[in-house]
């Protein structure tokens, strides 16, 4: 099976043009003048380090208080587990709901998602299949943006408590760490190659050649 990587073709990460990898060492696009490799240079080491830095980091988000609340009748700290009990006995099922899916669940699909990405490319481990990485791949693309929703439901709940001049809304420490995991696994993302889970894939078809040849 034919690569471009076997055929000595290049595509540039910035605009993405297809082009012959000359003989150098550092090789720039013709068209843009980025430079180009068949691989992002360190791309698993970075990611490992984007996603155990978010691993640490989403414990302080849902430990530490989301949201300030002060008011007449006293003060009140709220993660975000108490903020979504406190939307289901409030009756608001449906955007607790939506706060416990984008802020607690699609945080650790995506983690754990690059996790098994990374232990399957790097170590084989339980490997999926070549289809299966590139089809979670892209799920953690399309999935990144819901993820800090939560941040802009503080933002507005601060925004209508503070127009009613009786209380007053801050958002916690937690908001400031849950924004780290975010940015931070979106990092690990976009620094993952993904053509480096095609790689096993050309190494078994070219075994049989090498075998073939050898006879």
């Amino acid at each position: 099976m034919s690569t471009a990587a076997g055929l000595g073709l290049v595509s540039c990460h910035t605009c993405s043009l297809v082009s012959r990898a000359p003989e150098t060492e550092e090789a720039l696009c013709p068209r843009c003048g980025s430079r180009v490799h068949f691989r992002k240079p360190g791309s698993i080491g970075r990611t490992w380090a984007f996603l155990i830095a978010a691993m640490i980091l989403y414990v302080p988000a849902n430990t530490l208080p989301m949201m300030l609340t002060s008011s007449l009748f006293g003060s009140s700290d709220d993660t975000i587990i108490s903020g979504v009990i406190f939307l289901w006995q409030d009756g608001s099922w449906y955007l607790a709901l939506l706060v416990f899916v984008a802020s607690i669940l699609v945080p650790i699909a995506k983690m754990l998602a690059l996790l098994v990405l990374l232990v399957s490319v790097q170590f084989g481990a339980g490997r999926l299949s070549a289809e299966q990485c590139s089809r979670l791949h892209r799920a953690i693309e399309s999935i990144g943006r819901w993820s800090m929703l939560d941040i802009y439901v503080v933002a507005l709940l601060a925004t209508v408590v503070q127009l009613a001049a009786l209380a007053s809304v801050h958002a916690g420490p937690a908001a400031v760490a849950f924004g780290a995991v975010v940015v931070l696994t979106m990092l690990a993302t976009e620094s993952f190659d993904p053509r480096l889970i095609w790689d096993p894939v050309e190494e078994e078809h070219e075994r049989p050649v090498e075998r073939a040849e050898a006879a």
